[in-house]
Protein backbone atom coordinates (compact mmCIF):
# COMPACT_ATOMS: atom_id res chain seq x y z
CA UNK A 1 0.00 0.00 0.00
CA UNK A 2 1.48 3.82 -1.08
CA UNK A 3 0.15 6.63 1.03
CA UNK A 4 1.01 10.44 0.16
CA UNK A 5 1.15 12.59 3.26
CA UNK A 6 1.27 16.23 2.38
CA UNK A 7 2.03 19.12 4.92
CA UNK A 8 2.75 22.78 4.97
CA UNK A 9 -0.71 24.50 4.04
CA UNK A 10 -2.25 27.38 5.53
CA UNK A 11 -3.23 31.18 5.54
CA UNK A 12 -1.18 33.62 4.48
CA UNK A 13 -1.26 37.42 3.30
CA UNK A 14 -1.08 38.32 -0.28
CA UNK A 15 3.13 38.56 -1.20
CA UNK A 16 4.02 35.65 1.58
CA UNK A 17 5.61 32.59 1.35
CA UNK A 18 4.49 28.54 1.67
CA UNK A 19 6.34 25.94 1.67
CA UNK A 20 4.55 22.13 0.54
CA UNK A 21 5.51 18.74 1.40
CA UNK A 22 4.39 15.51 0.55
CA UNK A 23 6.64 12.09 1.48
CA UNK A 24 5.23 9.01 -0.86
CA UNK A 25 5.32 5.95 2.06
CA UNK A 26 4.80 2.52 1.61
CA UNK A 27 6.87 -0.31 -1.00
CA UNK A 28 7.83 1.64 -3.71
CA UNK A 29 10.12 0.61 -6.27
CA UNK A 30 10.19 3.94 -8.36
CA UNK A 31 8.75 7.20 -8.64
CA UNK A 32 8.78 8.33 -11.83
CA UNK A 33 7.25 11.77 -11.77
CA UNK A 34 6.06 13.71 -9.00
CA UNK A 35 3.91 16.94 -8.44
CA UNK A 36 1.42 19.26 -7.53
CA UNK A 37 -2.19 20.06 -8.39
CA UNK A 38 -4.43 22.73 -7.05
CA UNK A 39 -8.47 22.75 -7.36
CA UNK A 40 -10.25 26.05 -5.95
CA UNK A 41 -14.05 26.05 -5.34
CA UNK A 42 -15.89 25.44 -8.63
CA UNK A 43 -12.74 24.80 -10.91
CA UNK A 44 -11.72 21.73 -12.20
CA UNK A 45 -7.96 20.33 -10.92
CA UNK A 46 -4.85 21.54 -12.67
CA UNK A 47 -1.41 21.15 -12.83
CA UNK A 48 0.53 23.33 -10.52
CA UNK A 49 4.18 21.71 -10.84
CA UNK A 50 6.12 18.53 -11.47
CA UNK A 51 9.51 16.97 -11.58
CA UNK A 52 10.73 13.84 -12.84
CA UNK A 53 13.32 11.47 -11.48
CA UNK A 54 15.69 12.98 -13.82
CA UNK A 55 15.10 16.79 -12.40
CA UNK A 56 13.37 17.61 -15.54
CA UNK A 57 10.64 20.13 -14.80
CA UNK A 58 7.26 21.25 -15.87
CA UNK A 59 4.81 24.53 -14.47
CA UNK A 60 1.80 26.12 -15.12
CA UNK A 61 2.07 29.93 -16.52
CA UNK A 62 0.51 31.25 -13.80
CA UNK A 63 3.34 30.08 -11.36
CA UNK A 64 6.60 30.27 -12.93
CA UNK A 65 9.16 32.30 -11.73
CA UNK A 66 7.39 32.19 -8.20
CA UNK A 67 7.08 28.85 -7.07
CA UNK A 68 9.84 25.81 -7.32
CA UNK A 69 9.38 22.36 -6.59
CA UNK A 70 12.29 20.33 -5.31
CA UNK A 71 12.40 16.44 -4.57
CA UNK A 72 14.84 14.21 -2.60
CA UNK A 73 14.92 10.77 -4.51
CA UNK A 74 15.72 8.79 -1.46
CA UNK A 75 13.20 9.90 0.47
CA UNK A 76 10.53 9.65 -2.49
CA UNK A 77 9.64 13.03 -1.22
CA UNK A 78 8.61 16.36 -3.10
CA UNK A 79 8.36 20.17 -1.85
CA UNK A 80 6.48 23.36 -3.38
CA UNK A 81 7.75 26.47 -2.27
CA UNK A 82 5.76 29.03 -2.56
CA UNK A 83 6.23 32.58 -3.14
CA UNK A 84 5.03 36.06 -3.75
CA UNK A 85 1.26 34.14 -3.40
CA UNK A 86 -1.59 35.93 -4.72
CA UNK A 87 -5.48 35.37 -3.99
CA UNK A 88 -5.81 33.47 -6.78
CA UNK A 89 -3.52 30.64 -5.32
CA UNK A 90 -5.85 29.77 -2.97
CA UNK A 91 -7.34 26.59 -3.22
CA UNK A 92 -6.85 22.56 -2.53
CA UNK A 93 -3.13 21.61 -3.11
CA UNK A 94 -2.70 17.37 -4.03
CA UNK A 95 0.05 15.79 -4.32
CA UNK A 96 0.70 13.32 -7.16
CA UNK A 97 2.78 10.60 -7.90
CA UNK A 98 3.03 8.50 -10.63
CA UNK A 99 5.29 5.32 -9.24
CA UNK A 100 5.71 1.68 -9.55
CA UNK A 101 5.52 -0.26 -6.67
CA UNK A 102 7.53 -3.36 -7.94
CA UNK A 103 9.38 -4.17 -10.88
CA UNK A 104 6.47 -6.12 -12.25
CA UNK A 105 4.02 -3.73 -11.65
CA UNK A 106 2.73 -1.00 -14.25
CA UNK A 107 3.40 2.77 -12.96
CA UNK A 108 0.44 4.04 -11.02
CA UNK A 109 -0.94 7.56 -9.94
CA UNK A 110 -1.08 8.08 -6.93
CA UNK A 111 -2.64 11.22 -4.74
CA UNK A 112 -2.42 12.65 -1.45
CA UNK A 113 -5.37 13.99 0.56
CA UNK A 114 -4.79 17.57 -0.25
CA UNK A 115 -4.01 20.68 2.01
CA UNK A 116 -5.98 23.81 2.08
CA UNK A 117 -3.48 26.86 1.11
CA UNK A 118 -5.56 30.55 1.77
CA UNK A 119 -4.31 33.69 0.42
CA UNK A 120 -5.84 36.78 1.87
CA UNK A 121 -5.42 40.26 0.17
Amino acid sequence: QVQLVESGGGLVQAGGSLRLSCAASGTIFRANVMGWYRQAPGNQRDLVATMTSGGSTDYADSVKGRFTISRDNAKNTVYLQMNSLKPEDTAVYYCNANLRRSRLDAPYDYWGQGTQVTVSS
